[in-house]
């Protein structure tokens, strides 16, 4: 994922009722009026933020007869993930090296 890619999801979901959204369809795939109803805001609200976060690539929808059916789009928070990693694998390595320092250091005072 290129930088401006990843701003723009963290900056998407980090107003909190797109990111309530997106923890809905974590569960699966959802309508307007299921959103509306679960989170208790307005349907134009609902609509907005699903809009701006199908124009992020967050999500998709697909008709089903009346409805409009949203669901994530699995790529971006793939992406997300393997950045996300990168920051376990910087701590891992820290703490790997302060393990053996202190195992350095208590075995020195002993």
């Amino acid at each position: 994922m290129n930088t401006s890619a990843m701003q723009l999801t963290l900056f998407t979901i980090s107003e909190p009722n797109r990111f309530n959204i997106i923890e809905l369809l974590k569960q699966g795939s959802r309508s307007v009026s299921d959103i509306v109803e679960i989170l208790g805001i307005g349907q134009p609200q609902v609509s907005r933020h699903l809009r701006i976060l199908s124009e992020a690539g967050l999500v998709k929808v697909r008709k089903n007869a009346q409805q409009r059916i949203y669901s994530l789009e699995a790529q971006p928070f793939q992406e997300l993930d393997v950045w996300f990693d990168s920051f376990s694998r910087l701590w891992e390595e820290r703490l790997d090296k302060f393990e053996d320092y202190m195992s350095d250091f208590n075995g020195k005072g002993s």
